[in-house]
């Protein structure tokens, strides 16, 4: 069988076939040779490279899936340390919800549920992972002087959903442990990269610059005041001490800032962009949510 099939692949010709004809040489060989015990065969190998491919490839059901998983391990994480999810709070959990999704709706991703959760830390601090899950800080929600310096926040940490930037360090993190192989179908070490990553937050430059740009345009489409954005990270500036997670990566703040600004000057505010900007109703909310 394997004769007449080479005669007719070599009568043929055609370029792409001589690498079927090398896969199937090689898997006859491995079927009739013995193999040792602790030996891995290629076609081992080559299933875990395919599974890679499918990290790179990963589709949004899976992402979801995924996502969930690691949302999951981090509510443990969470309780360990003392800073648990508030998941009893129906009434602050349905605001943060809603104002998520409104922002969603203006976002590249719509199409994915999101869920957006409150940390009980007064630490200032957000972050997201794969899959839709963001998670806000009770101090960030306190330290905000209206709700459009808080979607500001919000609006960031979707755009790194959007972009899928957990999904590529969760590659470039599997390759560095030598997890290659695993990366793609092993999902209890996806999650627990999905995990360290979230907890960690090493964003890189250009992921956040490209957050702070695609929170930017979902301020903007949802109406809030986009100057929020730049008061907001202004305000933590100002404030000294320990820089907050979220505002520690590169690039620097300042930076972030001018750019921002930038943006602005370009394509400035206009009459209809001033959503969230009362203070008073907005601080009696949260006090009343957190108290």
């Amino acid at each position: 069988m394997f004769k007449q099939l080479s005669h007719w692949l070599w009568r043929s010709k055609p370029r792409w076939l001589y690498g079927v004809l090398t896969l199937v040489t090689a898997f006859s060989l491995w079927v009739i040779t013995p193999q040792a015990v602790q030996a891995r065969s290629w076609l081992e190998l080559l299933i875990r490279g395919a599974q890679v491919l499918q990290l790179s490839n990963i589709s949004d059901r899976q992402e979801v899936a995924i996502g969930q998983q690691i949302n999951e391990q981090l509510g443990v994480q969470l309780r360990r340390r003392g800073t648990p999810l508030i998941a009893n709070n129906r009434m602050l959990n349905a605001y943060v919800n809603e104002l998520g999704n409104t922002l969603v709706q203006g976002s590249e991703r719509p199409n994915i549920p999101y869920t957006f959760q409150v940390v009980a830390d007064r630490d200032v601090n957000a972050f997201a992972t794969m899959g839709g899950f963001v998670y806000l800080n009770a101090g960030l929600l306190l330290l905000a002087d209206n709700e459009a310096e808080l979607a500001s926040v919000v609006a960031h940490e979707i755009g790194h959903i959007t972009a899928r930037h957990a999904i590529r360090q969760m590659r470039s993190q599997a390759i560095t442990q030598g997890l290659l192989s695993a990366a793609g179908l092993q999902q209890d070490q996806a999650v627990q990269i999905g995990v360290e990553l979230a907890l960690n937050r090493p964003n890189s430059r250009e992921d956040e610059l490209e957050a702070d740009r695609l929170g930017l345009a979902m301020l903007r489409r949802a109406n809030y005041e986009p100057t929020a954005m730049i008061s907001f990270m202004q305000k933590l500036q100002r404030q000294g001490g320990q820089i907050p997670t979220f505002l520690s990566t590169h690039p620097a703040t300042g930076d972030r800032i001018r750019l921002l600004q930038e943006m602005l000057r370009q394509n400035p505010p206009t009459e209809t962009e001033v959503r969230g900007v009362a203070t008073e109703p907005y601080q009696a909310t949260i006090r009343q949510l957190l108290r």
